[in-house]
C-alpha cells in the first residue's frame, strides 16, 4: 500500500507507470499516469529528448487526469523501424495510431518543441477530439517572430539536399543536445537542467538514429511551407488554448508567444522566467497553471 504523497493520494494512484504497446506494427514505449476513465491529456515530446521530459510532470496531474506520453519511432525505448516516414507528418500519423489503439477519442494536447506542429497535425486530422490544448514554447508557425538561432537552421536551406543532410548530420552530436537543453537561460536556472537529459539521450542515438534526427531536422524546410495551414487551423478552430512559456529561448523567446495571440485572440498567456524546458527549471509554477486551465476546460473521456 502506497503511502500519500502531496495530493493526498496513495503512490499507486499518482506514480508513472512504464508500458509498451505494438502501435501499427512498431514497438512502441509510452508512459502513462492516472486512471483510465479519467480525461485525457496527451504529451508528444520535442526534440532532442522522449517522454522522459514528462517524468515529473505526470504524477502532479495524475490526481485528476490519464497522462499519455509516448516515444517517438527512432527515440527513446521505442523502436526504430526501417520503413517508417520520419518526419512530422509521419510521427502525427504515428500518434494518431497510438490514440485510436488505446481508444481515446477525445483529449487535451501538451505542444512544446517539435510536439507542437506533431500534435497540431494530429489535431487537423479531426478536430473535435482536441478539447483544450497547452503550447508552451512550441515551434511556432510565425515565420517574423522566430528566434535568432533560427538563422542558423535556415542558412543549410540554401545547400543541395545532399549538402544540407551534411550540415545537419554534424550538428547531431552529444554537445549540441547539451546546448538543446541549456539554450541559453541564466546559469542560476541552468544548474536546475540535469545532465541525464542530454547524456540519457545521446546514448540512445545509434548512428542509425543519428539519421533518423536528420531526417527530422531537414525537414523543419518542407515545414515552413505548413504554416499557413497551421495557422488557418488555429483562427478556426480556436481550441481552448493555455499558453506558458519560458522567454529565455534563442529558438522562440517572448515574441513567440505572443504571435499566437494572432489567431488566438482568447488565449491564456503567461511568460515564466525560464526558458524552453521549464518542466526542468519551473515546474511547481507550470502545474499550477495547468491544474487551473484544465479544471476549466471541461475535459470529458
Amino acid at each position: 500500500m502506497g503511502l500519500p504523497n502531496a495530493l493526498g493520494l496513495s503512490d499507486e494512484k499518482v506514480r508513472v507507470r512504464h508500458k509498451r504497446i505494438d502501435v501499427d506494427g512498431i514497438n512502441t514505449f509510452y508512459r502513462e499516469a492516472g486512471e483510465e476513465g479519467k480525461p485525457v491529456l496527451l504529451l508528444p515530446h520535442g526534440y532532442p529528448c522522449s517522454s522522459y521530459e514528462f517524468r515529473n510532470l505526470m504524477p502532479q496531474l495524475a490526481d485528476r487526469w490519464r497522462l499519455l506520453a509516448p516515444d517517438f519511432p527512432g527515440t527513446g525505448f521505442s523502436a526504430t523501424p526501417e520503413n517508417f516516414a520520419y518526419g512530422f507528418d509521419g510521427y502525427a500519423k504515428f500518434l494518431d495510431g497510438f490514440v485510436r489503439k488505446l481508444g481515446v477519442t477525445r483529449f487535451a494536447i501538451y505542444l512544446h518543441d517539435f510536439g507542437s506542429p506533431i500534435g497540431a497535425r494530429l489535431a487537423m486530422m479531426d478536430p473535435s477530439r482536441i478539447v483544450a490544448q497547452v503550447i508552451q514554447n512550441g515551434d511556432i508557425p510565425y515565420e517574423d517572430a522566430l528566434g535568432p538561432k533560427y538563422a542558423d537552421i535556415e542558412k543549410t536551406w540554401e545547400l543541395s539536399p545532399e549538402a544540407m543532410r551534411d550540415a545537419v548530420r554534424e550538428a547531431v552530436t552529444e554537445a549540441s543536445y547539451r546546448e538543446e537543453f541549456l539554450n541559453h537561460v541564466r546559469p542560476d536556472l541552468a544548474e536546475r537542467i540535469p545532465p541525464d537529459l542530454w547524456t540519457l539521450h545521446w546514448s540512445l542515438t545509434t548512428p542509425r538514429r543519428v539519421e533518423v534526427a536528420v531526417d527530422v531536422l531537414v525537414g523543419l524546410k518542407q515545414n515552413r511551407e505548413w504554416f499557413p495551414r497551421h495557422r488557418e487551423y488555429l483562427a478556426s478552430r480556436r481550441p481552448p488554448t493555455l499558453i506558458v512559456w519560458g522567454p529565455q529561448d534563442h529558438y522562440m523567446p517572448e515574441k513567440s508567444a505572443r504571435a499566437y495571440l494572432r489567431d488566438l485572440p482568447d488565449a491564456e498567456l503567461h511568460l515564466l522566467d525560464g526558458g524552453h524546458w521549464l518542466l526542468e527549471t519551473n515546474l511547481d509554477e507550470v502545474v499550477a497553471l495547468m491544474r487551473d486551465f484544465l479544471s476549466r476546460a471541461h475535459i470529458n473521456p
